[in-house]
């Protein structure tokens, strides 16, 4: 990757901790995760290098511990409320009450760790959102999140085994297939595995233009890095 361009798509990854894709369509808290194949309604961000799949997670509680108390999920919609709203303070406080009061809730963990990492607390965010998915292992979109916590905290490794899982929960899950794409492409500077994944995204949303411009870029570098191999090996 030419020094250029790769300082343009780490200054474009310092937006990650902002997005929260999608706020304004909060999915029902009681909704069961999607099955495979089930379209996910996820669309990529628009910023190169932005991660996607990053919008407030649902309540989430085993089979056995709903119906969940109405007071329990008020508590829980005015801080989600809070979060795709930018009150991040307000939004804290009130996963961090609810994590108290009901551990066993896996929703107010996984915002907790999105809140965290907006504010730049990343041990805080994989912790939290570690222990989000232990409270719901089938949830290919917290098993996303998580991926992104290990992301922005520097653990690339446990990053890509968590898009993976991701992926393995929910093979259409398009979010997790891009993250994993970018991860190859930006952090382990695999183009050739990268391009696998960008394509594979591309036939899960293939009207997202902002990809097809990546993967361009993408192999246009690849093709300039090849032809410099060559000449020098010439």
């Amino acid at each position: 990757m030419r020094s250029a361009e790769r300082a343009t798509r780490t200054a474009c990854l310092a937006l990650v901790s902002m997005m929260l894709a999608a706020c304004t369509a909060l999915p029902n808290p009681f909704a069961p995760a999607a099955p495979a194949g089930a379209p996910n309604g996820v669309k990529a961000a628009s910023t190169p290098g932005v991660e996607a799949g990053t919008k407030p997670a649902p309540l989430v509680a085993k089979p056995d511990l709903v119906p969940i108390a109405p007071a329990v999920q008020r508590a829980f919609d005015d801080a989600r409320q809070a979060l795709a709203s930018g009150r991040i303070v307000e939004a804290e406080r009130g996963f961090s009450a609810l994590t108290k009061s009901n551990p066993e809730l896996a929703g107010p963990y996984a915002n907790l760790g999105l809140v965290h990492r907006q504010a730049g607390r990343p041990a805080e965010a994989v912790a939290a959102l570690e222990k989000a998915v232990q409270l719901s292992p089938q949830r290919a979109d917290l098993a996303n999140q998580l991926g992104l916590a290990y992301r922005t905290a520097g653990d690339f490794a446990k990053a890509k085994a968590s898009y993976e899982r991701s992926i393995a929960l929910d093979a259409s899950y398009g979010p997790a297939v891009l993250n994993l794409g970018i991860l190859y492409d930006l952090y382990l500077w695999d183009g050739a595995r990268a391009l696998e994944l960008y394509d594979r995204y591309m036939r899960l949303e293939p009207n997202d233009e902002q990809v097809k411009r990546w993967i361009t870029d993408l192999r246009n570098r690849t093709t300039q890095k090849d032809a410099a191999q060559r000449k020098e090996q010439g």
